[in-house]
């Protein structure tokens, strides 16, 4: 213990001759004076070489100076620590790289600015020797590399890519970033092939999303990268590439909901939704899952198919799977539901009872729309040959539906449909009979008239 105490002492009487030399204060060497010598005590091993209390002296002085933002005047000590004691302790090398980055820094010129970055690396990879940790230190390793010498793709890509390998779903969001921005520049440079870029997106994403359901916390990190690694990727991103490599895995797993999430959000972003990897995943995900989104998403795509009926059947699924989530806040995308049902089975199959059917439901979701009034209206419309065998009863379904176009003009709140309902109207009172017609068949201005055929309602006689 003697020994240890002449130790500080020395090193003490060192720094107060520093401070009569105004390099340094006496308040720095009370605190080198009153060191953790429990610390000092470590030092006692073979592993801090022969000359354990130089490397205390050398400690305590690079660490006050270090404290105290003087990287000048605690070079040298450090430099002598990394070099003689280089297990004493992980600050040689985390304090080691803040110093060298503050010499790049104020470095004017090129050769000797590229020489400190040599020597940070150097820091990192003795770090690693003496202390273990290389995929966490060869994270940080790449992260200052890319800052200082983003021009070394090659060596950012093989520090990253050794990173990830190692440190798995715990890999930092900056050293994915770092990674993909690597291998699409190599690749884009034939150095890799292009199947690489999509793989490396795949981990990428695989990792962000795990730290984003995991560590939260985190996600201030990992949003902006997913965002980053996203808008790099979208040209590269073609359905034939993608299909490419998410095909297999999808046969692969065909029950994995979370790899069934993915595929159909990347296809989704990458405006494939016409691909048939597409249509096949979201009918697995909708199978495994059933949602009024999931149902409504397959409806859209059997009617792009021009699979009409399998369309309606998805939409009915959806507008009861709707009502069931919650109705009130599904209203919109009930009444969406049931008005392309109508739009179906009116305009694919010409089932007009049943067309009518459901645009009278998407009404009753959503009195103040008017378009489903409007659509019964064209209904009514175009039934009027079949619905009479004279000059009058086959021009009496333009009165139903007139009367239609003008309950939609007067419920529907947004003006455009309102407009169009009115315009139709008048249009359609040109189709009505003529004063001599309904006279000649005995009919009066004004009385009730039963539209006969499917469309069975009243309405009043009308001339145009």
């Amino acid at each position: 213990m003697e020994t240890l105490r002449s130790i500080v002492m020395t090193t003490l009487g060192v720094l107060l001759m520093a401070a009569l030399a105004g390099k340094t204060d006496v308040a720095m060497a009370r605190t080198a004076a009153t060191a953790d010598l429990s610390a000092v005590l470590e030092l006692q091993d073979d592993r801090y070489g022969e000359d354990s209390a130089t490397c205390v002296r050398n400690w305590s002085l690079y660490a006050e100076y270090y404290r105290q933002r003087n990287y000048e005047m605690a070079y040298e000590p450090w430099k002598y620590m990394f070099e003689s004691c280089p297990m004493a302790t992980q600050n040689i090398y985390i304090h080691g790289a803040n110093m060298i980055k503050h010499f790049y820094n104020i470095e004017t010129d090129p050769d000797r600015r590229e020489a400190w970055v040599d020597t940070l690396m150097m820091i990192y990879d003795q770090r690693i020797e003496m202390f273990g940790e290389e995929g966490r230190v060869l994270g940080r390793k790449a992260a200052d590399l890319y800052q200082l010498r983003p021009s070394a793709v090659q060596e950012l890509y093989e520090m990253s890519e050794r990173s990830i390998e190692i440190e798995g779903m715990g890999a930092g969001a900056d050293v994915l970033l770092i990674n993909f921005q690597s291998v699409i520049r190599l690749a884009d440079a034939a150095l890799l092939e292009p199947e690489a870029i999509l793989e490396a997106y795949d981990r990428a994403t695989d990792i962000i999303e795990y730290n984003l359901e995991h560590n939260p916390d985190d996600a201030r990190f990992y949003n902006p990268a997913k965002n980053n690694i996203r808008a790099m990727f979208e040209p590269y991103a073609t359905c034939e590439n993608l299909t490419k490599v998410y095909g297999p895995r999808f046969e692969a797993n065909p029950e994995d909901i979370e790899l069934l999430e993915r595929i159909t959000e990347i296809l989704d972003n990458a405006r494939c939704t016409n691909d048939e990897l597409f249509y096949e995943t979201t009918k697995k995900l909708h199978e495994i899952r059933p949602e009024g989104e999931s149902a409504f998403l397959m409806g859209r795509l059997e009617n792009n198919r021009e699979n009409y009926r399998e369309a309606i059947r998805y939409y009915q699924q959806a507008a009861d799977l709707f009502v069931e989530e919650d109705e009130e806040s599904n209203q919109d995308r009930i009444f969406r539901a049931y008005w392309l049902m109508a739009e179906i089975s009116f305009r694919q199959f010409g089932e007009l009872p049943q067309a009518r059917r459901y645009a009278r439901q998407a009404h009753q979701v959503t009195p103040s729309d008017g378009r489903p009034l409007i659509m019964i209206g064209e209904m009514y419309a175009e039934s009027a040959d079949e619905c009479g065998d004279d000059d009058v009863t086959k021009k009496a379904a333009f009165w139903t539906a007139v009367d239609k176009f003008v309950e939609a003009a007067n419920v529907a709140e947004d003006e455009a449909v309102k407009s169009h309902a009115e315009q139709l109207a008048n249009t359609f009172r040109q189709y009505f009979p003529n004063n001599e017609e309904i006279f000649f068949h005995g009919y009066s201005i004004g009385e009730t008239f039963r539209v006969e055929c499917w469309i069975n309602r009243d309405t009043r006689i009308r001339a145009r």
